[in-house]
């Protein structure tokens, strides 16, 4: 299609939705769901008036086409010209109506960073079959996770960190077949990570952190391939650290700090020449440090601290490409630190507390 042509469909469709309006059933739903928040310092719904919900309504769009609402997005953090002219960021309290689930062909709902939002997720949330995206971020919602979550195929972002969020991630988790991102950070689940999370081959990041959850760490997830940023700290996670994490070619951060992990450290991790931030710090973990570091190793933060490490520290480190930041403390390590590179820039902190270390940066042997 010509560019002239283009401009004036877009131009004919912006025109049909202004004239027609959106959606009666829409707009009655999106009502009903303002009517369940308060939001005292802004004014964000003071534009929610009129019976056109698809012109300037804040947050909310429509197809041009259908004049169907397809976004409610409401975020308390933004640039926009309505929280730089108070200079603050938002605030709002309430709970999300399950009228939101009247919208039917929503595909993104952002309602996030607003501190004092309560209540439950609605779970019929679950029969909005074209939602892309559920951003509820930064909020106090609890109760649990919708069981049937498994249902939303469509689904590419969910990110409920930072609420309170309790029970354990519903098994049907793993049939969200195009999920990309997940965020369940910092909320109070518990149980066990499902066994076959590794179903969610989309997945580019999965954050688990600051949670309960239980159980062993489960293998599957080394078949997401696509995987880069796995983050499980500050849990409660027993077990060993599965060595096929070390044969993820995409994997470049993994955080499993602060559980209850034992057994070894396996070689594969550290070999990993793609792995730029492993931190294993906060554990159980025995044995020594696998000597393998080569000229590929390229470790932005390497933290193997608060363990029971045993023997030298690996030599191998000294041939490594880069090593930012490396914390071996609180072991029980022994004998010459090795000299040369990344040593030569590290602090005494990242070497204190073992058994029996000396050499530079510590005191001479």
């Amino acid at each position: 299609m010509a560019p002239f042509l283009i401009i004036v469909t877009a131009i004919l469709a912006a025109a049909t939705v202004a004239v027609n309006g959106c959606s009666p059933a829409d707009r009655a739903a999106l009502l009903a769901f303002r009517k369940e928040l308060t939001e005292p310092y802004l004014g964000v719904f003071d534009s929610w008036s009129g019976d056109n919900c698809c012109v300037n309504w804040y947050g909310v769009s429509c197809d041009s086409t259908t004049g169907r609402v397809t976004d409610v997005n409401l975020r308390g953090e933004s640039e926009d010209v309505i929280f730089e002219s108070t200079g603050r960021s938002g605030y709002m309290s309430g709970k999300i109506s399950p009228a939101i689930c009247k919208i039917e062909h929503l595909t993104t709902l952002i309602v996030a960073d607003w501190k004092a939002i309560s209540g439950e997720i609605p779970p019929c949330i679950t029969s909005l079959s074209s939602l892309r995206i559920m951003d509820l971020i930064g909020n106090q919602i609890s109760g649990q996770i919708p069981t049937d979550i498994g249902k939303l195929q469509r689904l590419t972002v969910l990110n409920l960190a930072d609420n309170a969020i309790s029970g354990e991630i519903p098994p049907s988790i793993v049939n969200l077949a195009s999920l990309k991102h997940l965020d369940l950070s910092n909320n109070r689940l518990s149980g066990e990570v499902p066994a076959d999370f590794g179903k969610l081959t989309m997945l580019s990041r999965a954050l688990l952190n600051r949670n309960q959850l239980s159980g062993s760490i489960p293998v599957s997830i080394a078949k997401i391939y696509r995987l880069a940023d796995l983050d499980l700290s500050a849990n409660r996670f027993t077990g060993s650290v599965p060595a096929e994490f070390g044969r993820m070619r995409v994997l470049s951060t993994l955080n499993l700090d602060s559980n209850s992990l034992s057994g070894q450290i396996p070689s594969t991790l550290l070999s990993n020449s793609g792995m730029g931030i492993l931190n294993l710090s906060r554990n159980g973990l025995e044995g020594t440090i696998p000597d393998v570091f080569g000229p590929n190793s390229y470790f932005m933060a390497l933290d193997l601290s608060y363990n029971g490490l045993q023997g030298r520290v690996p030599g191998s480190l000294c041939s490594a490409k880069y090593i930012g930041h490396l914390d071996l403390s609180h072991n029980h390590l022994c004998g010459s630190i090795p000299m040369g590179e990344p040593f030569d820039h590290l602090e005494a902190s990242s070497f204190s507390s073992n058994d029996c270390l000396c050499g530079n940066p510590l005191k001479t042997c």
